[in-house]
């Protein structure tokens, strides 16, 4: 499609960009002394609406509903949905997985299901039971079959998380070569490889096997899923010096601890979402095309990330600086 089928949406896109949290506003949020202050600084802003006292006990809730509401404005105005789903599938991902999880147990786990924009829980949860939807694309479907096929011969819960997180990787990558678009495909491939190399070092953590790395990482990045498995078993460190040869040596070199030459896997996310919301700082500069509408998608996300940090660093008392150390990057500052 062409980049000229955005333009539409993207003046609205710009007018919704003056509504995120501004560079200030985190620094007076930062600064909050106490959670009562921090939901007065709120008052003014898109959550003001959801201010009630007890605001931080449900944040998860409030979160998801802005967001549901979100993203169902998004699919209504976006001239490919798919551009949409490059988002919304790793929530509708989660709900696969705990209503699989309910499914396959017995619980009633709807109070984890987080809106998406499009699938209400009826249908996930009727497809789950059915093996079929008439409303789910076919990629859900044969994730969801993977899943119980493998179900009926082992009793292993863990196989829920991983063949999901597997067919979501998967997934965005079909959908970035579907649409075309060049800088979306480079966000979705950097994005899978650099799950790729955080999953491999937590993996060698753990102590798991060569044929679990085989069974977890995905194929869908740039870098082939080959060239991590002869790490099984080996040393943080010795993997270490081989994921800042790659590509993305010039993010990771920083992460690498002095002393243990071992990646900092706790800073790691951090970083990865860092790397990601630069690609898209591209948008500040280009008015045709999704790339707008995908940065706007990925700042509200970065957005409900430091908010929740907030929220819990406001309650638990966490130290000013420790929490700046733990913001995502806000329009590359």
């Amino acid at each position: 499609m062409k980049d000229t089928a955005y333009n539409q949406i993207n003046p609205l896109i710009r007018i919704k960009e003056t509504e995120l949290l501004s560079p200030a506003q985190y620094e007076q949020l930062l600064h909050a002394e106490t959670i009562d202050e921090l939901r007065d600084l709120l008052k003014n802003t898109v959550y003001g609406e959801y201010l009630r006292e007890d605001f931080e006990d449900n944040f998860e809730y409030i979160y998801s509903k802005e967001q549901g509401k979100l993203f169902e404005w998004f699919y209504q105005m976006a001239p490919e949905p798919e551009i949409i789903s490059i988002y919304t599938s790793r929530f509708t991902f989660h709900n696969l997985k705990v209503l699989t999880k309910a499914e396959i147990t017995g619980q009633n786990l709807d109070h984890l299901f987080v809106e998406d924009g499009h699938y209400s829980l009826a249908t996930v949860k009727s497809a789950i039971h059915t093996r079929t939807s008439s409303e789910l694309p076919e990629a859900y479907m044969e994730a969801i079959r993977e899943v119980l096929d493998y179900l009926e011969e082992s009793t292993v819960l863990q196989a829920i998380d991983i063949i999901y997180d597997r067919s979501f990787l998967t997934y965005q990558r079909q959908l970035a070569e579907k649409l075309g678009y060049e800088d979306v495909i480079k966000e979705i491939t950097s994005f899978i490889d650099l799950t790729n190399i955080s999953t491999t070092a937590r993996g060698l953590v753990q102590g798991q096997t060569e044929t679990f790395l085989s069974t977890v990482l995905s194929s869908s990045g740039s870098i082939p899923k080959a060239e991590f498995l002869p790490y099984a078993g080996q040393t943080l460190e010795t993997f270490t010096t081989f994921a800042v040869s790659t590509k993305y040596g010039e993010i990771l070199a920083p992460l690498v601890d002095s002393d243990t030459h071992e990646l900092n896997l706790v800073a790691f996310e951090k970083i990865k979402d860092d790397y990601l919301t630069n690609i898209f700082n591209k948008s500040n500069v280009v008015a045709f095309g999704p790339l707008p509408l995908l940065s706007y998608l990925n700042a509200k996300e970065v957005e409900w990330k430091n908010l929740r940090m907030l929220v819990v660093g406001k309650k638990n008392h966490f130290p000013v600086e420790q929490l700046k150390e733990r913001m995502r990057s806000v329009n590359g500052s």
